[in-house]
């Protein structure tokens, strides 16, 4: 599925998004409902779509007419990548930390510990 990208400042209305994508704005409402799709709403309500919004509404069109998937599928597919794209941002965001902290000059220590056995009963 298409990632985000500075394109999405832009929106359009559901009659725009909807031809974009090739569907009725009926279509779009009922995605919308089951969560399919989850476009920003004004604040009279009105649905507003992204770039990103008609991008994956042309791959439920794909998943649904060209392999066979049910909608409790694509809703799946929707989840499981979005967590895949959200771990792989995290992995990402964690390997720039190790990076950062391998590249720091390390302090050596002087710190003495001293160890003595429990005493036994």
């Amino acid at each position: 599925m298409p990632k985000r990208s500075d394109n999405d400042a832009r929106t359009f209305l559901i009659s725009v998004a909807a031809e974009l994508a090739g569907m009725h704005a009926q279509t779009l409402r009922t995605y919308d409902r089951l969560g399919l799709v989850s476009p920003e709403r004004t604040s009279g309500g009105g649905r507003r779509y992204s770039q990103h919004d008609v991008d994956l509404l042309r791959e439920v069109q794909r998943l649904s007419q060209d392999e066979g998937v049910n909608l409790a599928g694509i809703k799946r597919i929707i989840e499981l990548t979005n967590q895949v794209e959200a771990l792989k941002s995290r992995l990402q965001e964690m390997a720039r930390e190790i990076d950062e902290l391998r590249s720091q000059p390390r302090s050596k220590s002087t710190a003495l510990v001293v160890w003595q056995p429990r005493n036994k009963r």
